[in-house]
């Protein structure tokens, strides 16, 4: 078991980031949120090393998040024994080699996503922490609101009854701007796909997670603003404008939808769904969600409105219609962080929940964390989308062994 034992029962964990952007200063609160929010975890996460390219973001790890110690360097932290766990903030480009850098080093992570580029390098990194034995999580922090736990618990206990047909949609406007900054999302070589792995792949996780494994899709792909004013590496952020700029190519697709039929062995066998994603969507801000319809009902849930969701049970009656359904204890996390029902989670509360369930597997408590095995078939869904927008065929996906999305290995509706 990773950390140190305290002589009053409480464990330990040394931290190291890679990455002291936005992501990072979040699972930096997040650490230190787990303590508060989960007492009874006797679990202590400990900032002790952040890395960053700029000597600025450095400064700030150490001087307002808190880190013992800064670096220019990432490998400093996977060398340094008083780490213990490492949280992957980088750039996609980079998620391969400091994935396969943190396990080969012993260092169990947490990374966001995509963790590659593309599937090829997600398996690399699956490979060597499969070899390392080290524990995983991955950054699919939507999977953690109550509202979508309760779904899920829902469709798992049959009580919307057999699973036909799923919608499911990201549409986001971050880059809506056309003078919005050619930013490293924009170039194939940096990020891989746009829309498809930045914004799909989130989709495609909560219906894996949520419905079942995913077998099969049809995929199309579009690119909506061809160019775009050039931003240098490590400037701003890819939210900034820049007007009367030089312009550069956008490689990647600004759209991406799927058609997806579930496995035959999941629990939606025969059940099949439509995905999309958008980041130049006019209108949405962060419009991820989905709706699951089965023979005895329906629910629905989106990230705008994250704290509640829509319910309809039974084919006959009076009462027929949506039921809205506030957050309550009921649900999923909702009692660790508020008393009562009615009150409001927000994004960061998704990554604390995200933290909590990384820290308990790394210390032999139960598995109910995002693993590199599920980014990978995640990653594998977005691969044959990419795959069937060029050649306009149904792809099969392959099966990734240990990828259960909880399906199998847990207890529905736990709140352990």
């Amino acid at each position: 078991m990773a950390g140190h034992i305290t002589d009053k029962g409480i464990t330990e964990l040394g931290v190291g980031l890679i990455s002291v952007g936005w992501m990072g200063k979040l699972h930096s609160r997040a650490y230190q949120a787990v303590p508060v929010v989960y007492p009874e975890l006797n679990i202590r996460p400990r900032l002790v090393h952040a890395a960053d390219t700029a000597p600025d973001r450095v400064e700030y790890a150490r001087n307002v998040l808190g880190y013992a110690k800064g670096t220019t360097d990432y490998r400093d932290v996977l060398a340094d024994p008083e780490v213990d766990v490492v949280s992957i903030c980088a750039p996609n480009l980079l998620h391969r080699e400091i994935g396969v850098a943190a396990a080969e080093a012993g260092k169990s992570f947490w990374i966001e996503k995509p963790v590659g580029r593309d599937a090829v390098d997600t398996a690399a990194v699956a490979a060597a922490a499969a070899a390392a034995g080290v524990t995983t999580s991955i950054g699919y922090n939507y999977r953690h609101a109550p509202a979508v736990e309760r779904i899920r618990e829902l469709i798992a206990n049959g009580e919307l009854g057999r699973i036909t047909n799923v919608r499911a949609v990201f549409f986001n406007g971050y880059a809506s701007e056309p003078n919005g900054a050619l930013s490293w999302r924009f170039k194939k070589d940096l990020a891989g796909s746009g829309a498809l792995g930045d914004l799909l792949s989130h989709v495609v996780d909560l219906m894996q997670y949520v419905v079942g494994p995913i077998s099969d899709v049809n995929g199309l792909l579009s690119t909506v603003h061809r160019q775009r004013p050039i931003l240098p590496m490590g400037q701003a952020t890819h939210f900034a404008v820049i007007e009367d700029g030089e312009l550069g190519e956008v490689e990647n697709d600004d759209y991406a939808a799927a058609l997806v039929r579930f496995a035959a062995d999941s629990p939606a066998a025969g059940a099949v769904g439509t995905l999309e994603a958008s980041r130049v969507i006019v209108g949405p801000q962060c419009g991820l969600g989905f709706e699951v319809y089965g023979t005895e009902g329906s629910a629905s849930w989106n990230f705008e409105q994250m704290n509640e969701l829509k319910l309809a049970l039974g084919r006959t009656g009076p009462n027929q219609g949506y039921t809205t359904i506030l957050g309550n204890a009921s649900q999923g996390e909702y009692a660790a962080f508020q008393p009562g029902p009615g009150n409001s989670l927000g994004y960061d509360d998704l990554k604390v929940v995200e933290a909590k369930k990384f820290l308990v597997a790394v210390t032999g408590g139960e598995q109910r964390n995002s693993t590199i095995e599920e980014a990978l078939a995640d990653a594998e869904v977005i691969a044959a989308a990419a795959a069937s927008a060029v050649d306009g065929q149904w792809h099969h996906v392959p099966t990734v062994p240990g990828a259960t999305f909880g399906h199998r290995r847990e207890t529905v509706g736990s709140n352990a």
